[in-house]
């Protein structure tokens, strides 16, 4: 899970600065898990890691969906889809991203 969370941070300076609220549910379901005392591997993490990424995907513009095999990014897929909401393959194809810039 650390080296996809990295993975996908890795998007977040370039959405940001794009003028865009990067979110990852991991980012809130984490630490919900870790205040009822629970992490990924206890069986609490399925009312919490899925369940997060829904409700905020009912606050989201946009879904990137990077490369790799991931059953909740699917899942946020679908949602978006059913929402309406697009669904980004590259993020060089959100709008205003400038890939690879710092300044």
């Amino acid at each position: 899970m650390a080296a996809n969370l990295a993975r996908l941070e890795a998007a977040a300076w370039p959405l940001f600065r794009a003028g865009h609220v990067p979110m990852i549910g991991e980012w809130v379901a984490l630490p919900v898990l870790r205040s009822a005392g629970a992490d990924v591997d206890d069986p609490l993490a399925e009312q919490v890691l899925y369940p997060a990424a829904a409700r905020l995907l009912a606050r989201c513009d946009a879904v990137l969906r990077l490369p790799g095999e991931s059953t909740g990014a699917d899942q946020d897929v679908a949602i978006a889809r059913e929402r309406g909401l697009p669904v980004y393959a590259r993020i060089e194809d959100v709008p205003g991203v400038l890939v690879g810039d710092r300044a």
